[in-house]
């Protein structure tokens, strides 16, 4: 990242926090980081959506970078509040079904979360839980092609989405238990040593299979 981009991530966080106001708390630390507002109880779209592209904010508040991520979203994909809420925007700009939903209990002014494009299936002021669909993905769209753009805003302050996360909801997946040489596999059927019947293959503690008699 460039020292602009440093220097624009750190006063933006310091802006959110109103550092120097007495309002508010700290939103994050940075893209993935920890945050006392990681109120989000699952991600917007699917379970664990490949980020196509990262937050990557402005050096000044009208130029380039991007205000949000991009999640992978087929079309019709549910799109669903991250947490509780109360819609404040569902409706169309520049030619995007656009949806922007207020987090409860985040401060004042309060965390605003929005998502496009998609086909809104809530009305403005409609109170929201976390999971509740919103409406589906839109397959067109100029910002990016087969994804969601995810946002989130205090005030008019543009901040990283994913520290909306806890770690359990960013960590890559849950754990996968590897088979052990002399446990049998379901399915297999045990010799009265514990081990496979002659000719099956072993699994090893690493998942990959040993030799079985004439393998060479």
């Amino acid at each position: 990242m460039s020292r602009a981009g440093a220097a624009s991530r750190a006063s933006t966080a310091a802006t959110a926090t109103g550092a120097g106001t007495g309002r508010g708390r700290r939103v994050g630390a940075g893209a993935g980081g920890p945050s006392e507002w990681a109120v989000a109880r699952n991600w917007p779209v699917g379970t664990r959506p490949a980020v196509l592209r990262g937050w990557d904010p402005p050096a000044t508040p009208y130029g380039p970078g991007h205000r949000g991520v991009d999640l992978a979203a087929a079309d019709g994909a549910p799109v669903r509040a991250v947490a509780a809420g109360r819609v404040s925007f569902a409706g169309r700009v520049a030619g995007r079904g656009v949806v922007s939903v207020e987090l409860t209990g985040t401060g004042e002014p309060p965390l605003r979360t929005t998502y496009e494009p998609v086909r809104a299936t809530v009305h403005k002021g409609d109170r929201v839980a976390a999971g509740q669909v919103l409406g589906t993905a839109e397959a067109a769209g100029s910002h990016c092609t087969a994804c969601l753009h995810w946002g989130l805003l205090r005030g008019e302050t543009y901040l990283d989405p994913l520290t909306l996360l806890p770690p359990w909801l960013l960590n890559s997946g849950p754990s996968r238990l590897l088979p052990v040489l002399g446990v049998p596999l379901p399915g297999e059927r045990p010799t009265p040593e514990g081990h496979p019947e002659p000719g099956e293959r072993p699994v090893t503690r690493h998942g990959h299979a040993g030799r079985a008699a004439g393998d060479r």
